[in-house]
């Protein structure tokens, strides 16, 4: 069955419009692989780390790219609640492996606040990692307030609510192959 974009669609009480068609997110995936690819080559067995819910989509096509030797583990954190971020992040559930001495790339779907990498970061390195990295498939350095390198970011963004490809409005959109951003209301 092939598939179908769709220019406009409706979530609950929200109407979204195409933003970013499927094709430009698989070039920037694409893009995002190479970099990793060059920059671990000579590194041991890198640990990915997909932030759930919403870096799933992301993270399964990275990882089709990335031919490393490598591990990936998913973790979750919370600091969504409809269509804005709430600032504040819960504890992270998830880790199993021993990170010490690991080379870690955080896998996230979006980076807007930084509250999630800022409670990922801090929290990761009490664990003692070699290095840690950020792969986001979508980053709005407009709301961007932290101080950490995103290494990696697939496509910056306005400050828009984004729709589609792993991100959800009320846990509803995840599975949207493009990724739309609210049509004027």
């Amino acid at each position: 069955m092939a598939y179908n974009s769709r220019p406009v669609v409706k979530v609950k009480d929200k109407t979204f419009k195409i933003f970013k068609p499927y094709e430009e997110i698989a070039a920037a995936i694409d893009a995002v692989a190479e970099r990793i690819e060059a920059d671990y080559a000579d590194k041991e067995c890198p640990l990915f780390l997909g932030v759930l819910n919403g870096s799933f989509m992301f993270a399964a096509e990275l990882m089709q790219r990335v031919s490393l030797e490598s591990e990936i583990q998913f973790v979750k954190l919370a600091s969504y609640s409809g269509t804005s971020s709430t600032g504040s992040v819960s504890n992270l559930i998830g880790l199993k492996n021993d990170i010490k001495g690991r080379h870690v790339v955080i896998v996230e779907d979006i980076v807007d606040t930084g509250g999630s990498i800022d409670h990922l970061m801090k929290t990761l390195a009490e664990h003692e990692p070699a290095s840690v990295e950020v792969a986001t498939l979508l980053f709005k350095p407009a709301s961007y307030t932290k101080h950490y390198n995103i290494k990696y970011p697939a496509m910056e963004i306005p400050n828009d609510f984004i729709l589609g490809f792993g991100l959800d409005y009320d846990e509803l959109g995840r599975n949207l192959r493009d990724i739309y951003i609210l049509a004027d209301e």
